[in-house]
């Protein structure tokens, strides 16, 4: 197996077992166990567990770091701040798992160094999307854009309506929050 696949399936089954049992409950033998693969063989490709959640961070969080560098150079139009809408539940949706980790184990993300940079990325988008010299209740109405992303994808997600559906609803809901935003 190829070492990029085998960094990918450890990413995985840690994840799995993050949120089956936690990230503290959670010891780097039973990653190799359900790998089935020697201890040594997972140190080689990660030294600790905040190692892997690290990795894991990066890998998901790549697509919103590319979209904050292509907004970066984008004019801030409108049609500019939906696609930037577009793009970010992309992202959501591709990283719904190391989200879930987060959420699940809230306590410990604020210890690890992956926290603050999330943080940090979330403020960045944020001002993509807003004017500071808009009425507040547009500043407000541009959060809420980001918001709505983050409560469509993670909060109703046991919902028993299509996926599909759900997702276009609420990616409506936030661009009508960013076109009345826009429009203040």
């Amino acid at each position: 197996m190829a070492r990029g696949n085998t960094r990918q399936r450890i990413q995985d089954v840690a994840l799995e077992l993050f949120a089956e049992q936690g990230y503290e409950k959670t010891s780097l033998r039973e990653i190799a166990e359900r790998l089935d693969v020697t201890k040594a063989a997972l140190y080689y490709h990660f030294k600790t567990k905040e190692d892997i959640i690290i990795g894991i961070f990066q890998d998901l969080t790549r697509p919103m770091d590319e979209l904050l560098a292509w907004a970066a150079e984008q004019p801030r139009t409108l049609e500019t701040k939906r696609e930037i809408l577009r793009r970010y539940q992309l992202c959501l949706l591709a990283a719904a798992p190391l989200f879930r980790f987060m959420h699940e184990n809230q306590a410990t993300v604020r210890e690890l160094s992956i926290g603050l940079t999330f943080k940090e990325r979330l403020l960045a988008l944020y001002e993509y999307l807003q004017d500071p010299e808009a009425p507040t209740k547009a500043r407000v109405r541009a959060m809420s854009s980001v918001f709505t992303l983050h409560a469509g994808t993670f909060f109703l997600q046991n919902d028993e309506d299509d996926p599909e559906e759900k997702q276009e609803a609420v990616l409506e809901v936030a661009l009508d929050l960013i076109e009345q935003a826009h429009r203040a």
